[in-house]
């Protein structure tokens, strides 16, 4: 695997590093990691309570850093939770509200096909700023099945790129096998088409493609003094799941706690390197999160209700883990913060702050710049309200769950969920129930009215998805919903 991904990492052009505008050894911008977990539930990390599995290598990040329990993402499924991380705005504004699938389930959801190439890049202004950028891991914001002409994951700002088989350009495919088989299995074959070169390796290690493609770029942007900003986003711990045979479980739980402790296993190697080379050390900050609940059977949510692609706590509350010991007060380290309440789209402006990169005037972010808060300067939260919509067709979850709401909203620690007309409203005060199991709807009827113009306004200032098409019948079992 080393030797086929030496000559993978030279052709990813890492030596275009070379052409990017200098950056003066004054300055010193910070270098900045963002790790993306794929269907990591809140209660999945140790240090977040996991009582059937050990994740030391997180786990010592937040030793050395801050964790933050109070951090969401800005939609319970993969595709538009990336957008919203990636944008700084809410997903909505650019047609992704549910996972990228073919192009006809996409017409059929009211989606786009891709995220707009023009959208206000996180990567792109950094890039701009004169940081190298690079993307490692799932893409999945355009370039799936048969979805061939999407933009190339470099369109959107990155230097280099290499991703699996949801995204256009060098990719890692998936080799499977189970134990007392001897024939290794391909998934996702086809999409070799969607961009080269291919590298083909076993499932259980493709993380460490991507750390072992990270390293290099990080070294040689340290090399040529420049920033970098690197995505490193892993499929793990996403079904199907395919730990090392000699690591094989039983169950679905089973199998996807040892896939999270090999993934832990593998970031390690990143994580080291960074800790361990005294020019990163102090000059780098890495972000640890989620990209949505988890799914239910395999991940955990902790003490919260709901899961991936419901809008209850445990669909969009995600853990959050932040490392820089050269920004992060001495008195903060290992602090867990409990009480600061802000979004992934909040990162995008925090981090062009950090980096003191420029966006254009007309550039106008739905995330606020928490900053402080996430270097453990302050514990203010974002002012404004969050807004979430479900995706439109998950009305009804392939997970047998009931009926799920269409909208939520949470301001300060009141958390609503009713759906399009603003019928069967839930109220909750997170602050006396995480866990959402007690509904004050009734007691507070003015404030649920308040709260419900608040939302419907939102909803209906952004554009429409065919959810409430979709929210008439069950869709049938495994239809348009397969590995999502």
């Amino acid at each position: 695997m080393r030797r086929s991904l030496r000559p993978l990492a030279a052709l990813l052009g890492l030596i275009s590093l070379t052409n990017l505008p200098a950056v003066s050894a004054e300055s010193r911008p910070p270098n900045i990691v963002m790790v993306f977990i794929d269907d990591l539930g809140w209660g999945d990390f140790s240090c977040f309570g996991n009582p059937d599995a050990k994740t030391p290598h997180i786990d010592r990040l937040a030793a050395e850093g801050i964790r933050f329990s109070q951090f969401y993402v800005n939609s319970p499924i993969c595709s538009p939770s990336r957008t919203a991380l990636t944008t700084g705005q809410y997903p909505q504004r650019w047609r992704i509200t549910s996972f990228l699938n073919n192009r006809a389930d996409n017409e059929r959801r009211g989606m786009a096909q891709w995220l707009d190439p023009k959208a206000p890049v996180l990567a792109r202004f950094l890039q701009q700023a004169g940081y190298a950028t690079g993307h490692f891991g799932k893409w999945h914001l355009g370039g799936q099945r048969d979805v061939a002409d999407a933009p190339a994951i470099t369109a959107y700002g990155f230097d280099t790129s290499l991703t699996n088989f949801e995204g256009m350009g060098p990719k890692l495919l998936p080799l499977t096998l189970k134990p007392g088989e001897e024939k290794t299995g391909r998934i996702w074959a086809d999409a070799a088409r969607l961009g080269q070169p291919v590298t083909w390796m076993p499932r259980s290690k493709i993380t460490s493609g991507f750390v072992d493609t990270a390293i290099p770029f990080i070294d040689q942007a340290a090399r040529a003094k420049k920033p970098f900003y690197v995505n490193l986003w892993p499929d793990d711990v996403h079904s199907p799941f395919w730990p090392p045979v000699d690591q094989w479980a039983d169950g679905k739980r089973g199998l996807y706690l040892s896939v999270l402790v090999e993934m832990d296993r593998q970031l390690g190697k990143l994580f080291d390197h960074i800790r361990a080379t005294p020019e990163l050390r102090d000059n780098t900050l890495i972000l640890v999160c989620s990209d949505n609940g988890h799914e239910p059977g395999a991940g955990s949510g902790g003490p919260f209700k709901g899961a991936k692609a419901t809008l209850f706590e445990g669909g969009i509350r995600s853990p959050l883990v932040a490392w820089g010991p050269g920004f992060i007060p001495a008195s903060k380290i290992g602090h867990h913060n409990e009480t600061s309440v802000f979004a992934a789209f909040d990162l995008a402006p925090s981090l062009l702050h950090f980096a003191r990169a420029h966006t254009p005037a007309s550039v106008r972010f739905d995330g606020e710049n928490i900053l402080d808060t996430l270097l453990g300067r302050s514990t203010a939260s974002r002012q404004a309200p969050l807004f979430w919509r479900r995706p439109p067709d998950r009305k009804f979850s392939p997970y047998g769950l009931p009926p799920q709401p269409d909208l939520a909203m949470r301001e300060g620690d009141w958390k609503l969920l009713c759906d399009y007309d603003g019928s069967n409203a839930e109220l909750y005060d997170l602050a006396q129930d995480r866990g959402e199991s007690t509904n004050r709807a009734t007691q507070n009827p003015d404030l649920v009215r308040r709260l419900i113009t608040r939302v419907l306004a939102w909803h209906h200032s952004l554009p429409p998805d065919n959810g409430p098409a979709l929210a008439t019948a069950p869709p049938q079992a495994g239809k348009n919903n397969k590995n999502k």
